[in-house]
């Protein structure tokens, strides 16, 4: 597995990890409801990945068909 991936794994666990804790902190005892948190918690972090301009997780735009026509001029 590639570092990044690791990297955005770690975050990914890391903000799942705080959505559960924040609700079991509440009071909340549900698995389900439990499990519906982190996921909620994930949704933020998951629209990052899925952003081709943002750049923290590697999944950019490769500007290769650029770089190959001002080559070839």
């Amino acid at each position: 597995m590639k570092p990044e991936h690791v990297e955005m794994l770690k975050s990914w666990a890391k903000v799942f990890g705080a959505g559960v804790v924040a609700l079991a902190i509440s009071g909340e005892r549900d698995p389900k409801a439990l499990v519906a948190a982190g996921l909620a918690a994930l949704l933020p972090v998951i629209y990052t990945w899925l952003d081709p301009s943002d750049k923290r997780f590697g999944r950019v735009r490769k500007p290769v068909k650029k770089a190959a026509k001002k080559a070839a001029k």
